[in-house]
Formats: C-alpha cells, structure tokens, sequence
C-alpha cells in the first residue's frame, strides 16, 4: 500500500511513500502524516492511496499517521485540488493555507555561532550574518534572519560557515500535536449513597471527606486550581482521594472564543421591505432546488442587504438544517458583523480571521468541524471552513480586492466560494452597492441570477455628494498669500470645514476618508532635490510625525527622520504630501472641542483596536472619524451625518487597470455611511480632476453608469471581464539577472505558444514591474492574456510544470505566476 503525499514545498507534485501495516487502517485522504523528507521530518496530508509506485523500492515508509479523522475532509480536499489546478499552486501550500496552522507545523531550523571568527576573510553576506549571531545569543530561526537581514538565499551562505566550524545549524521537529487549551478537573469518580459508605471510606479523615462533599456541593467537578488555591484542599489530600479511586483528575480542553467578551444584543425586529422580500423569495427558492446557483445582490448602501444574508440564514440553518460561511473583507468589519449574526443565532456562530491567535483559530475550527457551530463569519480564509452540508455561501462586499491572496496560493475567495458552493449544492450569494466589474459582466451575460436592491430602507435618499474642486481651493489660497509664498497642501477646504463645525454643534458625527497613511507621503530637500527612499524598495519613505520616523509600508524599513540633507548638508527639508496623521493634526487645530478617532493600520495594531475604536463611535464617544479605506465599507452608524473626502485623486492615476474602478468603489462606498439614519446626510468629495468620468459617476451614485464607461476603456486592448490574465513575476537580488531571467522566461513562453501553434493567447512583455523592487528583490513580469480560460489554463499549467529558471544562487532567482490579478503593481 502506498500514499501520494502533498508537502508544504513549492513543488508541482505529491511525493510517493509506502505505508507500514500497522498504519494501513488510518491512512486515508485527507489526513496528516509525518514522512521523512531529505534530513527532516515534515507534516503532509495523503492526496490519495494508491497500491502500485513506479518505483516501490525508493519509496521511504510514513513515520506516523497524526489524524484519527482526516483533518482535510473530502470537500475541502477536493476544493484544495480545484485551486492547485486552477492558480497554479502545489496541493501542500493549498492544504496548509486552507487549515489551521496548528495542524500544519513543520520543522524548524535555528543557526547559532560555533566560533567567533575572527579576522578571517568572509564574503559581504557572510559577514553580515555573523553580526547578526554576534548581537544574539542563543539559536535564532533562520525565518528571523530572513526577516532581519533582508529576503535572499542564506542558505548557501549558512552551509559554507558551517563547513568552516563558524556557525552550527539545529533542527527542530514538527509539532504534531494542535495547540490545545486545556485545564486539570477534579471530579468524583464513585458516588458514595449512604452515611455508612462514607464513614467506611472516610473513617476519621474529616479532611477527605469535607473535600469530597464540597465538591459535591458544587457540582461534582472543579478546576483543580481553584481546589487547591480558592477553597484551600491541598494537593496532597486531592492525590489520597485519587489512590482511594473516590476522585479522578482529568485534562479537560478550554475552548478559546474570542468573541466571549462581546456582550450579544438583543436581535431588532425588522420587517423586510417588498424590495427586500422579493430577494429573500428568489434565495429561499433556489435553497430548495438541487443547482442554486450564484446570485448577485445589487444593493445601494443603506439598502439592508444584511437582512437579506440573515433571512437567507434562518431557511438554510433554521429551517433545512444546514451550515453556512459569511465572507466579510475586512477584519474591521467583522466584530461588528458577528454581532449582527450573534444577535440573531447566539452561540452557533465561529469567527475566523487572521487577528485571531493560533489557538483560537484551532478551536474555532473544532467546533466548526464537530457542527457545534453551523454559521462561520470570517474574513478570506473562512472559505475553507471545515463544515458539512453547506447550504449558503454569502460573500459580502464582493468587490474589495482583499478577498484576493497575496501570496502562493494566490486564490480569490470570491472566485472559490463559487466553485465551493457550486460542488456543494449550495446557493452563492454575492452581495456589494458596487460589484467587480467581472461579477457585473457575468450577471448580464445571465450566468449569475441578478437581484437587485435600488433603493434605501424606509425610503430614506442616498445623500447628496458635492464636489469641491482643489484646484480652485489652491489658486484662492495663493491669490491670498501671494504668488511667492509656497502653498501648503488643502487638506479640510473651508466649505468642508463648515460643514464639520454645523455636525458638531448638532451632536451629530463625521467621517472623513484619506486612503493614505502616515503624515507625509515623502520627505524632500528643497536646496538640491533629494528624495528619502527605502533601501530596499524603489518607493519613498512615509514621514510618521508622532514617531518622527521615516517608514516604508512595503517592507517596514524604518529609519529615524533627517534634520540634514546627508547630500548637501541643508536643514531645509519639505515634507509633502497628505497622509491621515497630518489630516489628524489638522482637524485637532480646526476643531478643539472635537472629540477625534483615527483608524488606520497605525492605530489598530492591537487584537481589538478595530472592535474599541467603532465601540467608542457607535456610543457616540466619537464626534468625528477619520482614516484610510477600513472606514469606508460596511459600517451602519446612524449619527453619522456627514462624510468628507479629503483627496479623492489618491491612486485614480496609478498604472494599473483597475485604478479608477477602485476609486469609484471607494467614493461610492464611503459615501454611503452619510445619512443612514432619519437625520439624513451629505458628502463632501475634495478632488483635483472634478470631471473625471468615476467622480462624477460617484456623486450621481451611478454605478451602471461608471460600468459601461469604464467597460469602453477596457475592451481595446483587452482587459477583464473582456479578457483573463496571467501575471507572470520573476524577482531577484540582482537587477540584471532578474532581467535576464524575465528576458529567458518571455522567449520560452513565446517559443511555446509558436511552436504549438496556439491561438488566443497574447504575451504582453516583459518589462520592470511599476514597483521595481520590493524587500531588496527586483521584480520583472510580463503578462499572458487571452478571451479563453482554459486555453489560458492549459498555457499556464504548462509553463508551471515545466519550465525552470536558470540556477543562480547568487540573484535567489523566484518564479511567481498570479491568475487573475486584482492589480499588476
């Protein structure tokens, strides 16, 4: 009997292991085993049984089957298999990515110093390591120097210090037990009926006796700490009661919900409008068919679409008694969305995303995997969720181009909730006031059912958006200081000002949105024209003014902020650009007695910054919130007044070919927190391109306007919905070997699609990626394009499973193909 066993490893295959006798009944697919592989022992998960290898005498035996049920169960298993296939990715790196981490430990490598070397001749990077275990004492992760000194091959360089005696090099095992909370439970064990069973256990031992009737008392059971410390029964009186088998003393688990805290509210009553019924019909209807289908809600904001995912919920789980995922996009949204759920179905609701610790994500799992819970709300790796008889898949704000992963593998959750609920049997449930372009393209070509929501709950208007021309704003400004003066950046114009001003004096609040963090976008001399840049990445440096530091949101590189220009000597330094600190600094100025909260990647570093910050709004704590997109989507507060944009130009002119379709989602999005409430509202949107066709089309809130504007500027050349992609990357630590191998990689591409005579395929490229480094590495790409997936598909599964980039270890040449791309920065 033997195994293909998918590895975590960047590899396109399983690997073939034979399987001892005494393992043969637990050796099933889906489950975890411990197989020797190289040096070390590694964690996989069998992709199937099979009982012939090619080559049966290489094939080492499994170590150890680790699941007595297979942690990756069928449909997970076979969902996993789909996106290996389809975003070309190995089935381990799918595996581990779709279960908790927990389960998918694997060795560990540590390098410590042997010997100071001395003044022994050493390479650039040699050196730097043996700084770096110089500072250090004890055995460090090779991860950690990776993080430190930068993404390159350390490897070579750790196996030739090691040669030298220099460094050492340790292992650690996988961990292969999950990370269980447990507690130690004192418990009876025999019931002791009579007065005279006691005194024949008991005797003249009154100690025993009064702990065995305390714990009587309470219940029968007890932490075994609260025993010893809170009632005062030693340990040693627990251990005679024990020997005499009248107590027993148990590890019991601990469930972690990290929601536990969250005081649940009572469920509102609300009655669904026509509008609102008439979807949750349609939805119910097709729960009852065997081939739902995908829906796709169409839903101006403020229209209830969180009523209909919650009716939808109550026939799925309710009434059919099935289970069902609610996919949200940000982490911020989700305390707040699982309290909407909570209120509704209590204590069968999981949470999963990846503010959670490792340990909570596990339990979460468990009581997923057990159907102690039937409902998960989670963020995109919830998809994966380990439960049976699926009936609805609910991706709320189906647009946000979070839901796609950054790194292998680079699945988009939206794309494999369909294909998830689609082999379930399940109804699909797309919901956003402003849907991706492609969803959008697929409900009028009729494969998606389209449903659509045009107004707002109790006929409240979608508020009005005035637009406030920055331009014009800087020429009365100059007009005003002269013509000589440098003019400062607009960040609240007056007419925006005043606004905020009549929302405070009413106790009414305001938001207002900057999709840029820090306080300046980047750091300049004016004598000689030096920019600060990260080291590592061809990006400026963001001016932190609290922290007085200069940072790099790509890699982190931070830096203390100059006082000199290290090229000239001057202290005349600008800062320009506007990030939300400065925006914070302003409004503090502005308006004093203003109660203010900035949410931003900044602020809500902490588990529960995001819960904390919206807690003090919905209180109204808050007279006005201030941040990047996390404030944008979502958020139902109905005090909340008005809305300003302080520069709606942030990435509308990047060079990617969504840029403009994000702009409008975001305008359109925020815009829709202003005027939820009976109050009403309006919304201020700061722009220098007042004509632009996605400003205009926001502040009309016209969103099937904006799709068949921007449907033009995509159609030649062809980009999605009209076309699909294939962003191919090579990355390097050197720039002309990344070239190179780009260069290397086109040909061999082009030389395929001549050679095979393949149609309907186009290759773009190569060219330097608009970011040209990232973390040290030059990065080139060139793009694969074509109106048919799976000519697409068969191209691209090709290229990944033959081709291979020349071996150079000095430029730790990377291969990175990303199907689908949400941006090709």
């Amino acid at each position: 009997m033997f195994v293909e066993v998918a590895l975590p490893l960047p590899l396109p295959r399983t690997f073939t292991y034979a399987v001892p006798p005494e393992l043969r009944a637990q050796a099933r697919a889906g489950a975890r085993v411990l197989v020797p592989f190289g040096q070390r022992e590694r964690i996989g998960w069998i992709d199937r049984v099979v009982e012939t290898a090619a080559k049966p005498e290489r094939a080492k035996p499994v170590t150890a089957v680790l699941d007595a049920t297979p942690s990756a169960t069928l449909p997970i298993l076979k969902l996993c298999r789909w996106i290996a296939d389809y975003y070309l990715a190995p089935l381990g790196q799918v595996l581990r990515t779709a279960l908790p981490a927990g389960l998918t430990d694997s060795s560990t490598d540590f390098v410590t110093l042997a010997r100071d070397p001395g003044e022994a001749a050493l390479s650039e990077f040699e050196a730097k390591l043996v700084a770096f275990l110089r500072e250090r004492e004890g055995l460090q992760p090779v991860a950690r120097v990776r993080r430190v000194l930068g993404e390159r091959a350390w490897w070579p360089v750790i196996r030739r210090l090691e040669q030298e005696g220099i460094v050492r090099v340790e292992t650690e095992g996988p961990r292969v037990e999950p990370p269980v909370r447990t507690r130690r439970v004192v418990r009876i064990a025999r019931e002791l009926p009579t007065l005279l069973s006691r005194e024949e256990a008991f005797g003249r031992a009154k100690r025993q006796r009064e702990l065995y009737e305390t714990l009587e008392s309470i219940g029968g059971s007890a932490d075994t700490a609260h025993v010893t410390t809170g009632l005062g029964f030693g340990s040693e009186l627990i251990r005679q009661l024990v020997k005499k088998e009248l107590l027993a003393v148990d590890e019991e688990i601990i469930p972690r919900d990290p929601y536990a805290a969250i005081a649940a509210t009572a469920a509102p009553r609300l009655n669904p409008t026509p509008a609102q019924a008439g979807v949750i019909d349609a939805l119910v209807a097709a729960t009852r068919t065997s081939a739902p289908g995908t829906f796709l809600l169409r839903g101006v904001t403020g229209s209830g679409k969180t009523l209909v995912y919650i009716e939808l919920l109550r026939e799925v789980v309710d009434r059919q008694g099935k289970t069902a995922i609610v996919l949200v996009p940000e982490i911020a949204l989700t305390p707040q969305t699982v309290g909407r759920f909570k209120a509704v179905f209590g204590d069968r609701v999981a949470v999963l995303h990846s503010a959670l610790s490792d340990g909570e994500r596990y339990d979460e799992w468990r009581s997923l995997r057990s159907g102690e819970k039937r409902i998960v709300v989670g963020a995109r790796s919830a998809v994966f969720a380990p439960m049976e008889r699926v009936g609805a898949i609910i991706v709320d704000e189906e647009h946000e181009g979070s839901y796609k992963q950054g790194e292998a593998p680079r699945y988009h959750a939206r794309e494999v909730a369909v294909v998830r609920a689609r082999m379930e049997g399940a109804v699909c449930l797309l919901g956003s006031a402003t849907p991706a372009l492609e969803s959008w393209a697929n409900a009028q070509a009729g494969k998606y059912n389209l449903l659509e929501l045009p107004e707002r709950v109790g006929g409240q208007p979608l508020p009005p958006i005035k637009i406030v021309d920055l331009k014009k704003e800087r020429e009365r400004i100059r007009k005003s200081t002269g013509p000589l003066q440098e003019v400062a950046p607009v960040v609240v114009s007056d007419v925006l000002a005043a606004a905020v001003r009549d929302r405070i004096a009413k106790g009414e609040q305001t938001i207002l949105l900057l999709n840029r963090r820090g306080y300046a976008t980047f750091v300049q001399c004016r004598e000689c024209g030096l920019v600060w840049h990260c080291p590592q990445c061809n990006v400026s440096l963001t001016y932190h003014r609290k922290r007085h530091r200069l940072t790099c949101h790509y890699c982190l590189h931070e830096e203390e902020a100059p006082r000199h220009c290290p090229s000239c000597g001057e202290d005349d330094l600008s800062f320009k650009g506007v990030g939300t600190e400065q925006v914070e600094r302003a409004v503090e100025e502005a308006f004093p007695s203003a109660r203010i909260a900035r949410m931003d990647v900044d602020t809500t570093g902490a588990k529960w910054a995001h819960h904390d910050i919206l807690g003090r709004v919905e209180r109204g704590e808050v007279d006005l919130l201030l941040g990047t997109q996390m404030i944008a989507k979502g958020l139902d507060f109905p005090n909340v007044t008005l809305v300003g944009v302080i520069n709606a130009d942030v990435g509308i002119n990047l060079p990617d070919f969504r840029a403009t379709e994000r702009t409008f989602q975001l305008l359109t999005q925020v815009a829709g927190r202003a005027g939820r409430g009976v109050k009403g509202g309006e919304v201020f949107i700061q722009t220098a391109l007042p004509n632009h066709y996605a400003i205009l089309s926001a502040t009309d809130h016209d969103f099937v306007g904006f799709a068949e504007k921007e449907f033009e500027t995509r159609r030649e050349p062809a980009y999605p919905p009209f076309s699909r992609l294939l962003n191919v990357v090579v990355s390097g630590t050197e720039e002309n070997a990344t070239q190179a191998a780009a260069v290397e990689a086109a040909d061999w591409v082009s030389g395929l699609l001549t050679g095979r005579k393949v149609k309907g395929v186009a290759l773009v490229g190569p060219a330097p990626c608009p970011i040209d480094r990232i973390r040290g590495r030059w990065r080139w790409h060139f793009i694969l394009r074509s109106d048919s997936p799976k000519t697409l598909g068969e191209v691209a599964r090709y290229f990944y499973e033959k081709y291979r980039l020349p071996s150079n270890s000095k430029a730790d040449l990377r291969l990175a193909l990303d199907r689908d791309p949400v941006a090709l920065l």
